[in-house]
């Protein structure tokens, strides 16, 4: 097996709406494929990868300096020595050749998006489907049928006032979803706590409701926003403040008795464990929520579930963002705790193929080749002619 070309491609995920920090109006994404010397029904075998919501597109990235790399590499620094088959792990090392540690941003994102097409190509060459690949390389074997998934969504649009945050995400229970996620940390803490109240009566369990405040705050505002939060027994609260301020995430945990989520935008196996490390989270009540396509892809996350592992934490408090199809199959090879869904945002990347509703807050988990992004309509349009 060789690889015979790398294409990528920049898509729009623009949308009018915004978090405490971010306007998506002019949000992008890139879109990879890995395409094989192997032919199959008159076509090559081609892996698809994209990266999530939240970083914009990567291309001079992943033309100047990933696909160049594997583009040259010997045919064996590609394949497991031992089977002969692509090892997408041995290809991810190809692509940091002459990067330097650190400095993960905007680099992890591009060699997160080509890493994600290479496992899709690896699944795909094995004729399984991305999930079971995961489950018999770092899983024990065995695929859920079903994973739990939440509805993100809640963002501040313009005009727009707490009874269209409460029609929005009652239309995701409506549709099956069970928990909610809306976002805080853009308006005043009384406004936000008029629209938190107003959800969480229109569900009638605070436990259903999950937010979100993308890192926005300092110490004494995020400890403010938990006093406020407390009394209405929430999923959790997430990304108070800068993700890598480990120590008022501590001070935070130390004063919030109810669930925090935080790993969004922590990029490395080294910053994930810096969290664990510093960071004061508990592994009886908090989630860690690292994206594998933003954090040099599912090599990296694998290392980062295999390294809170052996610092107590069970893969049940894993529940990676993202909210697309990929983090539902590696859900379901990992065994993790779930994983996000955007059911009304960031399209086409945002939700699931379109065979797989949510019934009771979870997904079956389909047997097809790869991550299944041929069968998801509205983002396979955007591989077709790539």
């Amino acid at each position: 097996m060789r690889i015979t070309s790398v294409r990528e491609r920049q898509i729009p995920l623009g949308a009018d709406i915004r978090n405490a920090y971010v306007d998506f109006s002019t949000m992008t994404a890139s879109i990879v494929a890995v395409e094989s010397d192997v032919v199959r029904d008159g076509k090559p075998v081609t892996g698809y990868g994209f990266s999530s919501p939240g970083r914009y597109a990567q291309g001079e990235i992943i033309r100047e300096r990933a696909v160049p790399r594997l583009l040259r590499a010997a045919r064996e620094e590609l394949l497991d020595p031992g089977t002969g088959e692509l090892d997408p792990v041995r290809a991810n090392a190809v692509m940091f050749q002459g990067e330097k540690p650190g400095g993960h941003g905007d680099r992890s994102v591009a060699l997160g998006a080509v890493d994600v097409a290479m496992w899709d190509l690896a699944a795909k060459l094995r004729e399984q489907s991305l999930a079971q690949l995961v489950a018999d390389r770092f899983g024990g074997g065995s695929v859920s049928q079903s994973v739990w998934v939440y509805a993100a969504g809640g963002y501040y649009q313009p005009g727009a006032g707490p009874e269209a945050l409460v029609e929005e995400l009652t239309g995701y229970r409506e549709a099956g979803f069970e928990h909610v996620k809306l976002k805080i940390g853009g308006a005043s803490l009384a406004e936000d706590a008029e629209r938190v109240a107003a959800v969480v009566e229109s569900v009638g369990d605070g436990a259903y409701v999950a937010v979100d405040a993308n890192g926005r705050f300092d110490l004494d505002t995020a400890l403010a926003y938990g006093r406020m939060l407390e009394p209405f027994g929430l999923l959790w609260y997430e990304e108070a403040g800068d993700p890598l301020d480990y120590a008022l995430n501590a001070e935070l945990s130390r004063s919030y008795a109810g669930s925090l989520a935080t790993g969004e935008n922590l990029f490395s196996v080294q910053d994930s464990r810096n969290l664990l490390r510093y960071g004061e989270m508990r592994p009886d009540r908090d989630w860690l929520q690292m994206d594998p396509a933003l954090s040099y892809g599912p090599t990296e996350f694998f290392r980062m579930v295999a390294d809170a592992e052996e610092r107590g934490w069970p893969r049940g408090r894993f529940v990676p963002h993202g909210g697309h199809q990929l983090n539902l199959a590696l859900a379901a090879g990992l065994g993790l705790g779930g994983t996000e869904c955007y059911p009304g945002v960031f399209k086409p990347v945002g939700g699931f193929i379109d065979s797989t509703p949510v019934s009771a807050g979870r997904v079956k988990v389909l047997d097809h080749h790869g991550i299944g992004i041929e069968e998801k309509a509205d983002l396979w349009r955007h591989f077709e002619d790539l």
